[in-house]
């Protein structure tokens, strides 16, 4: 017995010991990355924010599923902008990504929780029918279009019940892509077009009218996992044309160093 609780004490007391070697080299790297000129605590965070980059994509074995570096990074450089700019800390920390440079009989919709750094879903999601057949190659902010719009979003804090089912409101946050979502009732929710027996008797998914519509089996959960403020982002082709705001990596270092 004597050994036993010697034993158990041994290995609380490592444990604390190491808990506080790693607490006290975070407080020295801390007062050290504190003292630095400003360039170089610029750099030293730019380094560590590509560094979480390509460490949590390896993680969650994106390359795996077919979400490219690029597409993961632009994605998170985004999130940590909108997020400080929404000012709320409170907002859901879930990234969701969907690279409509893939075609649509293909999963091309990640939904990543950020705080835990685990992917939630991974799963097929319908383009506009006016963007293109199984690849969509045209996009657009304007009413009646029936195109998806590329961008940044922000989903709505709570979810309605529309004629789709459960339904999450989005709001554009890239002016001249995306803002006129609402407007247009571009909104996540669930259709039996977006399903495997679809793409086996089609050979792509059926098209929304612009909206990013789901696989009804998977649309409640999905939903309630990105409500209540979370960043979506929806990517293109490289040849569409693109710009934006969220995409500036000097302000998403200095919003990923506040957090450090």
């Amino acid at each position: 017995m004597q050994v036993v609780r010697k034993s158990v004490f041994i290995g609380l007391f490592t444990l604390l010991l190491s808990s506080a070697q790693h607490l006290a080299a975070q407080t020295f790297a801390t007062a050290t990355v504190a003292s630095l000129p400003v360039s170089s605590r610029r750099a030293y965070y730019k380094a560590a924010f590509e560094q979480q980059a390509a460490t949590l994509y390896g993680k969650l074995r994106l390359g795996a599923t077919g979400l490219p570096l690029t597409v993961f990074r632009e994605g998170l450089v985004g999130y940590y902008n909108v997020r400080r700019a929404s000012g709320r800390a409170s907002a859901s920390p879930v990234l969701t990504l969907i690279d409509f440079s893939r075609p649509s009989k293909q999963k091309r919709l990640w939904v990543i929780d950020m705080q835990k750094e685990r992917v939630l879903f991974h799963t097929l999601v319908a383009h506009g029918k006016a963007s293109g057949a199984d690849v969509p190659v045209a996009f657009s902010n304007k009413e009646g279009s029936e195109m998806s719009s590329l961008g940044f979003y922000r989903t709505a804090a709570t979810t309605y019940t529309g004629k789709h089912g459960l339904s999450l409101r989005l709001q554009g946050l890239d002016a001249g892509f995306n803002t006129n979502a609402e407007s247009r009732a571009v909104v996540m929710h669930g259709a039996e077009y977006v399903c495997e027996d679809f793409v086996k008797a089609h050979g792509r998914l059926g098209r929304s009218q612009g909206c990013p519509a789901l696989p009804v089996a998977e649309t409640t959960a999905i939903v309630k996992a990105i409500k209540g403020g979370s960043v979506l982002y929806l990517h293109g082709p490289d040849k569409v044309p693109y710009r934006s705001k969220w995409l500036n990596v000097d302000a998403a270092v200095e919003a990923f160093a506040s957090l450090r």
